[in-house]
């Protein structure tokens, strides 16, 4: 709910595509810069201690959007900073929520329990932004803020309530956590990534990708400037990437083993970048409709196993590092396109900034498939480094 009804606010107070540029590198710098940190932090210390402290930080982030909005004095340079803040919330947040996953499930069921989560997001994305778009309509900005800061205390409760979690210790032998938490320890988990083809290729396909097709900030343009909608229209539009992607996780979920990982994967980025062009040629409510639940589908997919590949092909000692690295691609992607989508919307259009998007996304798809032939052919039953603690 937050996350488009902040897009839209920001189309309230400027008619300038070239605002976003300003979300994007506001959230993209402060992960860049905590990122490893956040990673290292999850590696060494209670993750979800981590996941509560940095879900405070969000909650915080919320009340105070929705008391300036309701005050009638929130401008932009507010919106920038609280959504750096968020951000740093979630440099530390990310890699620990995401790592706690293989220490609660087997092995052998993470395709499974990344499709169920899946699910459960896309869910939440679906019923959110249509319930966003009615909300803002009949009480006000403010309200989507307000709902949201409230329903952080079920992820509080959430945590508390999850239990004590084994993990592995990324302490060095006969040091303190506190003597480990160095740059050394960083780099071990920078080096892992440089040595696994497998996991770097997924890295840089998915930055790439979502670096090209990243027009979800556009999509208030697309909304008030070309389809005349209103906001429960945008609420709409906002939900149908979350209507392909939960579509396809129930699929997923349901199967006991998923082959052709590789082909299946990059397959999904092609079909997420053609979407993606038929997005910017579209002038009518359906068919952006259309377009953008395969926008979805295609990208449920890629992240689904994208997420599964690095589970399992990373130790769990190094799980939060590698996570925080991927952290930058797959945050960045998206925080860097939406400034390459802005300033490409601002001096050529709307619809060439995501056109040329979606080529962009399968141009790089190709080099990558090309450049990493080991990504093509991985089936996803190749033996692997990994090892965890027992699931609970």
């Amino acid at each position: 709910m937050q996350m488009w009804s902040l897009l839209w606010h920001v189309r309230e107070l400027t008619d300038q595509p070239v605002v976003v540029s300003g979300i994007g590198l506001a959230r993209f710098i402060p992960i860049l810069v905590f990122a490893l940190f956040g990673g290292l932090l999850a590696d060494l210390f209670d993750r979800r201690r981590i996941m509560f402290v940095s879900q405070s930080v969000m909650m915080a982030v919320a009340f105070a959007l929705a008391a300036l909005t309701r005050l009638g004095v929130i401008q932009i340079w507010h919106i920038y900073a609280l959504t750096a803040i968020q951000a740093i919330a979630a440099a530390f947040d990310v890699p620990a929520r995401q790592s706690i996953i293989p220490n609660l499930v087997p092995k052998e069921d993470l395709p499974n329990a990344f499709s169920m989560s899946s699910i459960a997001v896309n869910l939440g994305a679906i019923i959110g932004p249509g319930l966003s778009g009615v909300i803002i309509s009949t009480i006000g900005l403010h309200a989507v803020y307000w709902i949201n800061a409230v329903t952080f205390i079920a992820v509080l409760v959430a945590v508390v309530f999850m239990g004590h979690v084994e993990q592995e210790s990324a302490s060095a032998p006969g040091k303190s956590r506190r003597q480990s938490f160095s740059f050394d320890s960083i780099r071990e988990g920078i080096q892992f990534i440089i040595n696994q083809p497998i996991i770097l290729s997924t890295m840089l396909l998915d930055f790439f990708a979502t670096f090209f097709s990243s027009a979800n900030t556009l999509l208030p343009f697309v909304a008030r400037d070309i389809l005349h909608v209103d906001a429960v229209g945008y609420g709409w539009l906002s939900a149908a990437q979350s209507v392909g992607a939960m579509s396809v996780g129930l699929i997923i979920s349901q199967l006991r083993v998923v082959h052709n990982q590789g082909r299946l994967l990059l397959s999904s980025v092609v079909i997420f970048g053609v979407a993606t062009i038929l997005f910017g040629i579209s002038r009518h409510f359906w068919l952006t409709m259309s377009a953008l639940v395969l926008v979805g589908a295609g990208d449920a997919v890629s992240t689904i196993i994208r997420n599964t590949i690095r589970q399992i092909q990373t130790p769990d000692r190094l799980r939060g590092r590698t996570i925080s690295v991927n952290q930058i691609f797959f945050l960045g992607g998206p925080q860097l396109g939406e400034i390459e989508a802005g300033l490409v919307a601002q001096a050529f259009g709307t619809p060439v900034a995501i056109i040329t998007g979606g080529v962009g996304c399968i141009l790089a798809v190709i080099g990558i498939a090309q450049r990493w032939p080991q990504l093509r052919n991985f089936q996803g039953d190749e033996p692997t480094p990994a090892h965890s603690p027992k699931a609970a």
